[in-house]
């Protein structure tokens, strides 16, 4: 026990939801410590980091000749390796208290959708930045460990995890994944569709932040009875000179049905490919809705319309990949217990 104690005060497990959007770390007995934009600002030419996560974001689109603002990971995965090292080596020292001697172990959360060789980059990352073990998982396994989801019964859960670069959706049963499907298309689509409407309807160019925040504020995936208004402002396409606009909640809408009709017609499709029985009791427990994007406003609601089947929004939707990935250690112990004991009683 004094031994464990010992350990205990030297290092530490992490849990990383390495997000397109955002990062969010886990430190075993304190929870979320950390969640910060995934942005990296860096000098031109020596690559020195001049600023990262919140301050970097500020810097995005506005940075001067001798400054890039980069983020790091595009559609779920590392697109700048060494980025994504100086990153993770920024939040981690950031979370991390000095009396801590040993590396920590990390669990980090990834599309199932990634290449085995997008896998191996995200590991390399987390060894270069400091970690001793890394463990890679699923993020639609965390996003479920993250929402209180009991994995490992004997029944079939179904998750559909929506972040910023792909959307994920699972049937789990017995702690594996029964059936999975990912897309490379999330919250940054919602966006860039939105950019697009606006672009080629009032010829006026807007940037990221400006569509997220009309995503956000407005933006809606089913008719609502109430019609909100944003005002924005942009670039005219023609003129090339700064203007204002006013838009509502009903073009919102529109710019994001294409994208939002690829998501659920992806969770038909996984549906479809689950066996009866797992299906039967997906139908009893409903879907479970995680990340970012699952907050679009009357998402669920039109979700469930379509397929028929309930649809719960987790209680700490943004949450739930950085919590699984968390707790996944303590998740394993007490599966290996409870292995343990069915294992024994088969025996006896």
């Amino acid at each position: 026990m004094a031994r464990k104690r010992l350990f205990s005060g030297i290092s530490t497990d992490i849990g990383i939801d390495l997000g397109t959007c955002n990062t969010l770390v886990y430190l075993r007995g304190e929870g979320i410590v950390c969640s910060e934009p995934s942005v990296v600002a860096v000098e031109r030419g020596t690559r020195k980091v001049v600023a990262v996560g919140q301050e970097a974001k500020k810097m995005l689109w506005k940075t001067p000749g001798n400054i890039i603002a980069i983020r790091p990971l595009r559609d779920g995965v590392i697109a700048d390796l060494d980025t994504t090292e100086k990153m993770l080596r920024y939040f981690i020292s950031k979370v991390i208290p000095r009396r801590w001697v040993v590396k920590p172990r990390m669990v980090i959360g990834v599309p199932s959708c990634i290449t085995e060789v997008e896998r191996r980059a995200v590991e390399e990352s987390a060894f270069k930045a400091g970690a001793r073990d890394v463990k890679i998982i699923e993020e639609s396994l965390a996003a479920a460990i993250g929402a209180e989801i009991p994995i490992f019964e004997p029944a079939g859960h179904m998750i559909c995890d929506i972040g910023g670069g792909t959307t994920e959706i699972s049937v789990i049963s017995l702690g594996g994944m029964v059936v999975t499907n990912a897309i490379r298309l999330a919250g940054d689509s919602f966006d860039l569709a939105v950019i697009k409407h606006v672009r080629s309807v009032h010829n006026l160019i807007i940037g990221d932040q400006t569509a997220e925040q009309l995503k956000i504020k407005i933006g809606n995936a089913a008719p609502d009875k109430k019609i909100e208004k944003m005002e924005i402002k942009g670039t005219d396409a023609i003129t090339g000179l700064p203007r204002r606009l006013e838009i509502d909640s009903v073009e919102v809408r529109e710019a994001l049905q294409e994208p939002i009709n690829t998501v659920i017609e992806e969770v038909k499709k996984t549906l479809g490919q689950t066996p009866p029985e797992l299906a039967a009791d997906i139908v009893e427990r409903g879907i479970v809705m995680t990340g970012g994007g699952a907050k679009l406003k009357g998402l669920p609601m039109l979700l469930s319309k379509e397929t028929g089947v309930p649809v719960i929004l987790a209680e700490n939707p943004l949450l739930c990949v950085a919590l699984g990935t968390g707790m996944y250690y303590e998740y394993s112990k007490k599966n290996e217990t409870q292995s343990a004991i069915y294992d024994s009683l088969n025996n006896y």
